[in-house]
């Protein structure tokens, strides 16, 4: 029984070692913020080192990537989980976006702050300095509900929400 636990050891060794030839993902770092939301949008000095702090490192074109980037499968996940936040919402891109998709952005934000969805646990757990206190989360849903309400001063209701 000792020599089958060695055998699976050693077997799950060399697995790890030639894993770590497979290529790491592209980083994310375009450094362009052509299309950033800063370019339509007022966002607060506070506000913007929050969205840094928390929220760029999955949801923009700029991520700060942690040491263990460099070995896989870590590398992998992390360019997964990276290219899922920018799908989901990217702030380096968000200029780009229809006034309905700024719009719905800016609802889901609200909410995921608010119900405590965002950022990931998975994401805090490592990045502790990522955690919102009640005091950001608040700065975010009055940032994000006030640019609710400017855009519905703005824009007729039919160009904001998809009828149903």
């Amino acid at each position: 029984m000792k020599r089958f636990f060695k055998t699976i050891l050693l077997i799950l060794l060399v697995l790890l070692i030639l894993i770590q030839f497979y290529p790491k993902p592209q980083k994310n770092n375009s450094g362009l913020a052509v299309n950033d939301i800063h370019n339509v949008h007022m966002v607060p000095a506070g506000l913007d080192t929050i969205f840094k702090t928390s929220c760029y490192d999955c949801h923009s074109n700029n991520t700060t990537y942690p040491w263990y980037f460099n070995f896989q499968p870590v590398a992998m996940w992390l360019g997964n989980h990276i290219n899922d936040g920018k799908k989901e919402l990217n702030f380096s891109e968000f200029a780009s976006y229809s006034i309905r998709k700024q719009y719905k952005k800016l609802e889901e934000i609200n909410k995921q702050v608010k119900e405590k969805e965002m950022p990931l646990k998975n994401y805090t757990l490592i990045h502790s300095r990522a955690n919102l206190d009640d005091g950001q989360r608040l700065l975010i849903t009055e940032w994000s509900s006030n640019l609710l309400d400017s855009m519905k001063a703005s824009y007729p209701p039919d160009s904001l929400l998809r009828k149903k």
